[in-house]
């Protein structure tokens, strides 16, 4: 919006010219929502305490946990309000991948806002039934894989492409490429949405992975960069670095009050939400596996509570102390602190890796 403003008012300023520069929206993108969600956080937190919307602590878990029941949640509120603003502030509204990305993380949102409110509101202790979440979360995915299908202008927006091989690019047909959407995007929503189990642990890596797709979506959105980079070049998918900012900066905003020891979780609202954005963006700049390196933390949680489920209905053993696998390390004596800043510095690493694909091929 404010956008066709600085074109409008161009007319009479000059420099207001400078706001048609994708740079410069990315670094306004970043401040709007980080401002936002600084400004907006103290006041979520205290109507989150007036109502008591508290975390339910599972009683199977960590001790060192039990003095964090009660502590306020459904954040995640404020960093949905802080990215969707400034995105809409300052991304060229014309483009159908800004919008698309913005519906499903809303739509992912509001799913998890339902759980949630069941949940600690209504106070029945499932929330949202299993079956009811999974199908909601597939009725979005689809519909999100389905439309990108059907109005994909380029070949390069259903391409597959496989990191580090400069040559290895797939031409995907629709019963490969909805599948492959629908499980990225709702995949991505719940490997979140498991990681997110202690202070900070969540949005962190979001907030790098997220930092990371921005880059892509710049150099995938920049005809000359795609060329020399060897990847498909998509017109519009540049506009996505102000939503990957947008992210950035209210993910960064929530960490102030997510840090050790937390004021404040996102709750289902925020986790569900950020993992769909994350699924999302990697799905419109072609990158899913690059997700899926980037992602190695949420992969890791995904799958130590896939093993633990498996090796205990089959022989009747766990794996792991607890899953996700953050719980285990906890159970073997890490202080919490320690486990946080050990998975960001994984997701670092991993995120470094997945930036390098770029130019390795």
């Amino acid at each position: 919006m404010l956008l066709y403003l600085a074109d409008y008012l161009s007319e009479y300023w000059s420099a207001l010219n400078a706001f048609q520069y994708l740079t410069m929206r990315a670094i306004l993108g970043v401040l709007t929502s980080l401002v936002i969600a600084l400004i907006i956080g103290p006041k979520t937190i205290q109507q989150l305490i007036k109502y008591q919307i508290g975390q339910n602590i599972r009683d199977d878990g960590p001790e060192s946990h039990f003095s964090k029941a009660g502590t306020p949640t459904m954040g995640g509120l404020l960093i949905l309000i802080a990215v969707i603003v400034s995105t809409l502030c300052w991304a060229d509204l014309s483009s159908k991948f800004v919008w698309i990305v913005v519906l499903v993380t809303t739509a992912f949102g509001v799913i998890g806002f339902v759980d949630d409110y069941i949940m600690l509101i209504l106070k029945r202790s499932k929330g949202l039934s299993a079956r009811a979440k999974y199908i909601s979360q597939s009725l979005v995915g689809l519909a999100a894989a389905i439309y990108l299908f059907y109005t994909a202008q380029t070949p390069g927006e259903t391409q597959l492409i496989i990191p580090v091989f400069k040559n290895l690019i797939f031409d995907l047909e629709w019963w490969m490429f909805i599948p492959l959407v629908y499980f990225v995007i709702v995949g991505t929503s719940n490997a979140v949405n498991l990681t997110d189990g202690l202070d900070g642990l969540a949005i962190m890596p979001t907030v790098m992975v997220a930092g990371a797709m921005g880059v892509f979506a710049y150099f995938t959105g920049n005809k000359v960069f795609a060329e020399y980079l060897s990847i498909p070049y998509i017109a519009g998918a540049g506009e996505l670095v102000v939503f990957a900012t947008s992210l950035v900066g209210a993910g960064l905003g929530f960490l102030w009050f997510n840090t050790y020891p937390a004021q404040v979780f996102m709750g289902d609202v925020g986790s569900l939400a950020l993992g769909a954005a994350l699924g999302t963006m990697a799905v419109l700049v072609r990158q899913e596996l690059v997700l899926f390196i980037m992602g190695g933390v949420f992969v890791l949680e995904t799958v130590s509570v896939i093993m633990q489920v498996a090796s205990f209905k089959t022989t009747g053993k766990r794996i792991f102390k607890m899953a996700p696998i953050h719980h285990h390390f906890e159970l073997k004596g890490w202080p919490e602190p320690k486990v946080i800043v050990r998975f960001w510095i994984v997701t670092v690493i991993l995120v470094l890796i997945g930036l390098a694909t770029l130019k390795v091929r």
